[in-house]
């Protein structure tokens, strides 16, 4: 069932259809599929589908940035059913388009799924900013961040249509939340399948600089509770960074854990530091990786001519998949996404190089972080560009992950905090 502020947005889901169709990439009468989203985003910014084209479309979109904000006072407040999106995703009356989400054991893949809810997000936050006035938007608007995914189930039937709706919930003055929901058709009614909340932030035409979005006017106190737990996420993030590992010492109570894996590890008979044995049912945390490395080419670029961030996610979240699989001996079901921070864009043409580390286990439970990077083969040098946490959950007990080095330690309590912050939730 969908959220109680979902229904009451549903009425204004016709409005934002006509809105959405005004630039003819939807048929009357029915909600838009991703084919259009995507259509309706090259539209908005001017892109083209050719990739010469597109070069030269990019470059004449330095004109707009006169038609900026000069501040956030200047622009007039929106809805949020402004924003609100319903669009479907038709897997079971067009079976043609089946074989794009298929995996080999009859599921959807849900990297694709993650593509998708990154084009939807760009467009709710573009619905938010729209103005009738212009014909292109001075604005690009890109993912700043993944705060969370959460799944309801954990089967996806490939035949059975889905259906995508979102709407912002919290604005900032550059920044934008928008929150999603997925459902799918099966035995006659629609159910929940996942919740996600992405942070979009808005730049000038140049993709250089902050640019102000319009300012959000919450309506009754459901949108104020949705408005409010956006400013709660908002400090709930800078909290997260404060605290962080590569900032700051563990907390004692972490350092306690640390400490008895240490203790855990010595070798009884030797009362030597160096000396390390592997408890029973346990691996290493050095034996418990999975790298991959994907050139980065033209097909793969978003609306700002750099690599899709719903295709770098798709990529992390299936080698993450595959090191979760190895290394339980079974099929894992995802469970939860959360923290993907977006720290720089990828180029085309880049090498990215993708690596998997399972960081934390619990049960059947197995936590993964993926980090990315693109290798300029030139200067030698390495930029991290995402990274990226998934919780996993197999069917079976899996071993337990022991750390060695201190520097792995710390990649063990960063997996627990975010494991615990996904079942506390």
């Amino acid at each position: 069932m969908l959220s109680p502020r979902f229904l009451l947005l549903r009425s204004a889901a016709s409005v934002t259809t006509r809105s959405f169709c005004s630039g003819g990439v939807s048929k009357p009468g029915r909600a838009p599929d991703m084919a259009e989203v995507r259509n309706r985003l090259r539209e908005i910014v001017g892109a083209s589908t050719n990739w010469s084209d597109h070069q030269q479309a990019m470059s004449e979109r330095v004109s707009l940035s006169s038609m900026l904000a000069k501040s956030q006072s200047d622009l007039p407040a929106k809805r949020m059913k402004d924003s609100y999106l319903e669009v479907h995703l038709p897997l079971g009356s067009e079976p043609q388009l089946r074989e794009k989400y298929l995996t080999f054991h009859n599921t959807v893949r849900f990297g694709r799924i993650l593509e998708d809810l990154d084009s939807l997000a760009v467009l709710i936050s573009y619905s938010h900013t729209y103005n009738a006035a212009l014909k292109r938007s001075p604005l690009s608007i890109v993912t700043a961040l993944v705060d969370k995914i959460d799944m309801r189930q954990h089967i996806i039937y490939p035949d059975c249509d889905i259906k995508f709706t979102g709407h912002v919930t919290w604005v900032g003055k550059t920044s934008i939340e928008a929150k999603m929901h997925m459902s799918q058709f099966h035995n006659g009614a629609y159910s929940p399948v996942l919740d996600a909340t992405f942070v979009m932030v808005a730049r000038d035409p140049e993709n250089k600089r902050a640019a102000y979005v319009n300012p959000l006017k919450p309506e009754g106190p459901e949108e104020e509770k949705l408005f409010q737990e956006g400013e709660a996420n908002k400090v709930r993030r800078v909290d997260l960074s404060t605290a962080s590992l590569l900032k700051v010492a563990p907390t004692d109570q972490e350092r306690k854990i640390v400490h008895s894996l240490f203790l855990n590890t010595l070798d009884t008979k030797t009362v030597s530091f160096r000396s390390r044995l592997l408890p029973p049912s346990s691996v290493w945390m050095e034996d418990a990786k999975l790298k991959g490395l994907e050139i980065c080419h033209p097909q793969e670029r978003n609306i700002f001519n750099r690599i899709f961030g719903g295709f770098l996610m798709r990529k992390a979240y299936e080698l993450g998949w595959a090191n979760a699989c190895s290394y339980g001996g079974g099929r894992p079901s995802l469970v939860a996404v959360d923290d993907i921070l977006f720290q720089k864009p990828v180029e085309i043409g880049s090498l990215l190089l993708l690596s998997s580390q399972v960081c934390y286990t619990q049960g059947k439970n197995i936590q993964v972080r993926v980090h990315s990077e693109v290798f300029d083969p030139l200067t030698r040098q390495h930029n991290t560009t995402n990274v990226f946490h998934f919780t996993f959950v197999s069917d079976r007990d899996v071993p337990n992950i022991i750390p060695m080095t201190y520097g792995e330690s710390m990649l063990y309590l960063d997996g627990k905090r975010h494991f615990n912050q996904t079942v506390e939730q």
